[in-house]
């Protein structure tokens, strides 16, 4: 292996001691050269953006020219030594390098362009190598230290984790960002959604009343879907993953790389269902045959044909399910860790959140609930996706006069409301009128009672109990109890034909 010679931060070579360890991979000079090239041609920095950012950068000076240069282009100003030297000359680190005399230095020593992505090029591997160096340091001294609460299992998903997100991201862990780059994110969210015409941040459901109040489903977000048992959690959870492969499209994201334009990639835990019953829900919804029909084969010619059609459909909708009951909080982050690597994944789906085990026993329901949710919402954020977690509502909704479920409801634990970006209900009215069918004998009042049912039947309503990025409210949606589907309403001003 060739000795990697240690600079310090003007880059002059320091003699090494014999018993020193041996320097991190780094190239000062191809630092130097790339930031040279862009300051003296800014067309370059467009050819290798999407490769490197300030972060693969071993020398913190050349780390913060390349992010000031980097928001000036992005601005589309010029990004050159006189333009930096206003934003630079008081860096402390730069001083010790000359000041800003050196960025005058640097673009005198600039490489021709066409050099440049192989510089980005072995800038990227070089940190890579660094990171994969540490991750390995790391993981061997935790496998050294013998501790109680640490099992070897925990050690490997952990690892599993920081190797996971330094091949995603090119680092395996974040730290600190600066306020600029942020602020660069959430400038091209905004854009995402300008460019749909105002339309969605998010993902869309399928559900257009439902878009309309989320904006879609937010990556990162941790949405929790709840309701009490017959309400239709399952079934909304299902229609929405449905929706969303279905109009699964793969393209060039904006910032280059390859992705879901529409739609995306859906991973569905079912820990209460198993994934032939799931699929059956689906197909009665693609098909439109009652679910019962479809588990007793008891089809019409007709409908079997639609049955096999929206089966043959379906086959290539990147729908992944899976029904391993009772899985632990961080088998579940590992799956979905591996899925995302190898299929994608955009949206993930948990039926339900209850059946979850927590990593290890705690001394109470509550603590274990709290980890399960600090867990999803960790994958959210790591995986930059939207998690829906199904949750199951304390009976005390049962005993109230007006059934509508509200924050309190929510079973086990606070940090279900605390840790989510989303808190929905799903509640049908119909559902309890049904069961509140007066005597025979009493006309009107089963002549009010049917005037009741007339008015709630097909009608469903999701109420958006809590969220971190727009308006509470209620939303109205169609119920096909048959085909368990949930569909958007049509208003009374749309009778006639109108789009809705």
């Amino acid at each position: 292996m060739s000795e990697v010679a240690t600079f310090n931060a003007s880059g002059t070579p320091v003699a090494q001691d014999a018993q020193a360890p041996e320097a991190l991979p780094h190239s000062t000079e191809a630092e130097q050269q790339l930031l040279g090239a862009i300051l003296t041609n800014n067309d370059i920095y467009d050819r290798v953006a999407n490769l490197i950012g300030p972060q693969h950068f071993y020398d913190p000076v050349h780390a913060r020219i390349y992010e000031t240069a980097a928001a000036r282009i992005a601005k589309g100003n010029l990004a050159s030594p006189v333009t930096l030297k206003t934003f630079l000359e008081d860096d402390e680190g730069l001083k010790e390098l000359g000041g800003p005399a050196y960025l005058a230095r640097l673009a005198g020593a600039a490489i021709s362009a066409f050099a440049a992505r192989d510089y980005a090029q072995m800038i990227y591997d070089m940190a890579i190598r660094r990171e994969l160096i540490g991750l390995g340091h790391d993981i061997a001294g935790k496998a050294q230290r013998a501790e109680v609460d640490m099992e070897p299992r925990d050690q490997i998903v952990e690892a599993e984790q920081k190797l996971y997100k330094l091949s995603e991201q090119g680092q395996s862990e974040t730290g600190f960002q600066s306020f600029l780059r942020a602020v660069t994110d959430a400038v091209n969210v905004a854009n995402a959604a300008y460019q749909r015409d105002g339309g969605l941040a998010g993902i869309s459901t399928g559900l257009i009343d439902m878009d309309k109040k989320l904006g879609g489903l937010h990556k990162s977000d941790l949405l929790i879907l709840a309701g009490r048992p017959s309400m239709g959690k399952t079934s909304l959870a299902t229609n929405i993953a449905f929706n969303i492969a279905k109009a699964y499209n793969r393209g060039t994201l904006p910032d280059g790389s390859e992705g879901a334009v529409e739609g995306g990639v859906v991973g569905f835990y079912s820990l209460e269902m198993s994934a032939e019953q799931l699929a059956a829900r689906v197909l009665s919804e693609a098909a439109e045959v009652p679910s019962e029909q479809i588990r007793r084969g008891d089809m019409t010619e007709t409908e079997f044909r639609r049955f096999v059609e929206a089966a043959k459909t379906l086959e290539s909708c990147p729908l992944y399910i899976d029904d391993t009951p009772a899985l632990p909080i961080s088998q579940l982050a590992a799956r979905a860790r591996r899925l995302k690597r190898t299929h994608g994944l955009d949206v993930l789906i948990v039926d339900y959140l209850q059946l979850v085990r927590p990593a290890s026993a705690k001394d109470s329901r509550v603590n274990e609930v709290s980890e399960i949710t600090q867990g999803l919402k960790a994958i959210a954020k790591e995986l930059d996706i939207p998690v829906i977690a199904l949750s199951q509502l304390s009976r005390q909704v049962e005993s109230r006069e007006d059934k509508r479920p509200q924050l309190s409801d929510l079973r086990e634990s606070g940090s279900i409301e605390q840790d989510a970006d989303v808190v929905m209900f799903v509640f049908r009215e119909e559902y309890y009128a049904e069961r509140e069918k007066p005597s025979d004998d009493k006309l009107e009042e089963i002549a009010a009672w049917q005037e009741r049912m007339e008015r709630l039947h097909g009608r469903a309503e999701v109420i958006i109990g809590k969220q971190r990025h727009g308006p509470i409210g209620t939303v109205e949606l169609s119920f096909e109890g048959q085909f368990t589907r949930f569909g958007n309403l049509v208003k009374p001003w749309q009778q006639d034909g109108g789009e809705f």
